[in-house]
């Protein structure tokens, strides 16, 4: 793929990193990533991807705007409420890069569509705010061999995980949170910076997945703590009794 004189322009901050340089800006504009969850994460994630030059967005989402949203989720304003967030989304990325080719799924994702949603990226970024949608997505991924980044912020916590293949999500949280009941940020209340910060952090994370920048982080998570403001790291082992990637 060859740059355009107005993309050389659009990315040269990009291409005079050398960690980055041409090449990895070429492989941003080729590659194909699902964002699942217009909401607090994505407002900083899609942003961040399309300002990059993310070849292909599908940014999944099947809400509408509401004003207790707006606290957290920058892409909207006001007069948006009650409309659909994927198309107010996807509107936010043409008026931001024109060179990036994106599709709103106003659908709420789960195992019956997840396959279809999926197949064919190359990275999918889950945002989204229940147990049962994280765990139906990563079961999906690991099936489909498409890397997976978790993202998550609810109160003053955050975390940012990469999973590729073994060890899954899955293997983190186990098979108790499959239920839709579990609690979200609607229930526990959640800081809009916190998604702001996070949001960033994982869309940081795979712009360095899709360059090959750093050290491989899958099966890494980054926890951070918004009311101490600190980060660390552990890493997650593989289950081998895990219903999705294990050896059963």
């Amino acid at each position: 793929m060859r740059l355009s004189d107005e993309e050389l322009d659009r990315y040269a901050r990009h291409i005079v990193l050398p960690q980055v340089g041409g090449v990895g800006q070429r492989k941003l504009n080729s590659a194909s990533v699902a964002v699942i969850g217009a909401g607090g994460i994505g407002s900083a994630v899609i942003p961040a991807l399309a300002g990059a030059g993310i070849g292909k967005l599908t940014i999944i989402d099947s809400d509408v705007v509401e004003l207790a949203n707006l606290h957290r989720q920058p892409l909207f304003r006001e007069r948006d409420a009650g409309y659909s967030k994927a198309d107010l989304a996807l509107q936010f990325v043409h008026r931001l890069n024109r060179f990036v080719e994106a599709s709103p799924v106003q659908e709420r994702i789960g195992r019956e569509n997840a396959p279809a949603l999926l197949a064919g990226n190359d990275l999918v970024i889950d945002g989204s705010d229940n147990f049962a949608t994280r765990l139906a997505v990563s079961d999906t991924c690991v099936a489909l061999g498409v890397p997976m980044i978790s993202a998550a912020a609810v109160q003053f916590q955050g975390q940012v995980g990469l999973f590729r293949s073994k060890p899954c999500y899955r293997c983190f949280v186990g098979d108790a949170f499959d239920a839709d009941d579990c609690d979200n940020c609607a229930e526990l209340g959640v800081l809009g910076a916190l998604t702001a910060t996070v949001g960033s952090f994982a869309a940081l994370l795979a712009i360095n997945f899709i360059v090959g920048i750093g050290e491989d982080q899958a099966g890494k998570l980054h926890l951070f703590d918004g009311a101490r403001l600190s980060w660390r790291e552990i890493r997650i082992p593989a289950d081998a009794g895990c219903r999705a990637c294990g050896e059963g």
